[in-house]
């Protein structure tokens, strides 16, 4: 890992740098892998890390991606790497039928941004597709992306939820993600399709979450609210690592894994820690409470290990990239939400 990141392609190289684990399973895999959803926030390095890892263990495999491509250019920028694409919206009537069979299917699609006044919309992305997807691909292995959002608020003290505790979502977009599980749960249980629900809590690069938010507000002076006082931070790369890994644990029933870093961050001392590099003192408002939106990641770290980029490494390079105005996606994670509505 590089000291500082200071070029968008730097990030984009170590975003796609496979470990030898993730080339280990790459090589172990059997047949073709499908991204559906490969257009969004995690994708586009996800299918990068996939074909860099298998060109690295020397197998042949197709990596495919799929996805509306709105993004200018995404397309072409994921063939020059390799990654053949299929341009298609899941929703569109025959959309489904026009895809390749595959062995081994992630499941990227979702909405999260913007959910608030177009709650149908978020139910047919969140619910309604994953069960055309289920449906379609009940003769592969399917490792389908989830949230932490799943879980209610549990006290900080507590180390957050694990894979057991009971889900409680707070408002309707944690809820449709929470009907998205459940759709792979019934297809798992009527096909006998192995599956595994990554349940993700919150996944960080440079130019988007959790980390660039409150950095930005530090360094703009923006205040910043304390009561989501606490979260749970990955790098991305190292939550992609765990994504190929994890078609070991695919069963059915679905096998349920946290994916996040083992440390529980406190908002206010992240943000002093941003005040010093910057040389700005923060503007904090209000108080931590006592409960938060987390994730225990005991069986991710006993299964995988700890991811190999800290908290700390992560802090560094985004203060940096905050400094030299790296891009950013511009697109707040509003972690801070307490009522679900995003």
């Amino acid at each position: 890992m590089p000291a500082l990141i200071e070029t968008e392609a730097q990030l984009e190289d170590v975003l796609s740098e496979p470990t030898p684990e993730v080339c280990d399973a790459m090589s172990r895999m059997q047949g073709d892998l499908l991204l559906l959803g490969v257009g969004g926030k995690m994708g586009p390095s996800l299918a990068r890390l996939a074909r860099r890892a298998a060109d690295q263990a020397g197998v042949v495999r197709r990596i495919i991606g799929v996805a509306r491509f709105s993004s200018a250019g995404l397309a072409r920028q994921l063939n020059q790497a390799g990654v053949e694409t299929i341009t298609c919206d899941l929703l569109e009537d025959g959309a489904w039928r026009k895809l390749p069979d595959a062995p081994n299917v992630v499941y990227l699609v979702g909405m999260k941004f913007g959910t608030t006044g177009q709650e149908p919309l978020t139910w047919a992305m969140n619910a309604y597709l994953p069960a055309l997807a289920a449906d379609r691909f009940r003769n592969s292995r399917i490792v389908a992306l989830s949230t932490g959002n799943v879980y209610p608020f549990t006290p900080v003290s507590s180390g957050g939820p694990t894979e057991d505790h009971p889900t409680d979502p707070v408002g309707e977009y944690a809820q449709s993600c929470l009907g998205r599980e459940r759709m792979f749960q019934h297809f798992s249980g009527k096909y006998g399709t192995p599956v595994v629900l990554i349940r993700l809590n919150y996944a960080i690069d440079l130019r988007y979450g959790v980390l660039l938010d409150v950095a930005t507000k530090v360094y703009r002076r923006i205040p910043i609210d304390l009561s989501m006082g606490h979260a749970n931070v990955i790098w991305q790369r190292d939550a992609n690592a765990i994504v190929l890994r994890a078609f070991c644990l695919c069963a059915s029933p679905p096998a349920v894994l946290n994916v996040t870093g083992p440390d529980t961050i406190s908002i206010r001392d992240v943000a002093v820690r941003f005040g010093r590099a910057f040389g700005i003192e923060p503007v904090l408002v209000g108080c931590e409470k006592d409960t938060a939106l987390l994730s225990n990641a005991s069986k991710f770290t006993k299964l995988f290990g700890p991811p190999p980029v800290t908290v700390e490494q992560m802090i560094e390079w985004t203060a940096h990239w905050v400094k030299i105005g790296g891009r950013t996606l511009n697109r707040p994670t509003h972690f801070e939400q307490r009522d679900g509505k995003f």
